[in-house]
């Protein structure tokens, strides 16, 4: 596995991370993960060096965080890198936050969560985000010891991406980047931009 410099954090990530969005799914269910099958499939990326596990309250309608949680017993926790996101359409209180995070903990059977995101953040969350105070709900938790960096993953424009990216002194930022379609959302551009400024992307 090859590891790489992940913008201004103390840490390499590996080149391959690993998105929890897509386990497989129970043979005779629409709804949850396979929880032995997606158990074996990370435990096999860790064993090969991945070191970044992303996650989010989301994916597989909750059953992602849980199978992670028991995918990273027996010592795998410390291994990895853990991300996941603050379930931003969902919040509607600054008291939320606590709410979702506390739970996200116990899915993932852990005290500690080393990057949390914004989930989803576009014009209309960022806007949320700040008229309800949770940056600060962030640094908090943060100051406490629960989470370690704080940053987001996005879907929007690039100057709205800009915008985000110019409010706050970022540790991390998540964007999907088509490589058949560099100007897709923050793009290339963005990706750029991001780095520039120190930004784990």
């Amino acid at each position: 596995m090859q590891y790489r410099k992940f913008g201004s954090l103390d840490f390499e990530v590996s080149a391959l991370g690993f998105g929890a969005m897509r386990l497989p799914g129970r043979r005779f269910s629409l709804m949850g993960a396979d929880t032995n099958e997606s158990i074996k499939i990370m435990r096999s990326a860790i064993d090969q060096g991945i070191n970044y596990i992303d996650t989010a309250w989301f994916y597989h309608l909750g059953e992602s965080e849980k199978v992670l949680g028991q995918t990273l017993k027996d010592g795998y926790r410390e291994k990895v890198k853990l991300v996941t996101k603050l379930p931003m359409p969902l919040v509607r209180r600054i008291e939320d936050f606590d709410r979702y995070l506390n739970s996200q903990m116990e899915r993932l059977q852990t005290d500690f969560i080393d990057i949390y995101l914004f989930h989803s953040m576009d014009a209309g969350q960022h806007e949320k985000m700040q008229r309800l105070g949770l940056m600060e709900k962030m640094e908090e938790a943060q100051r406490q010891g629960r989470i370690g960096h704080i940053g987001f993953s996005f879907h929007d424009t690039l100057p709205v991406f800009k915008e985000i990216i110019d409010y706050y002194d970022w540790d991390m930022t998540q964007i999907q980047l088509n490589y058949m379609d560099t100007g897709y959302q923050a793009g290339i551009e963005g990706m750029k931009y991001a780095n520039e400024k120190g930004i784990a992307v």
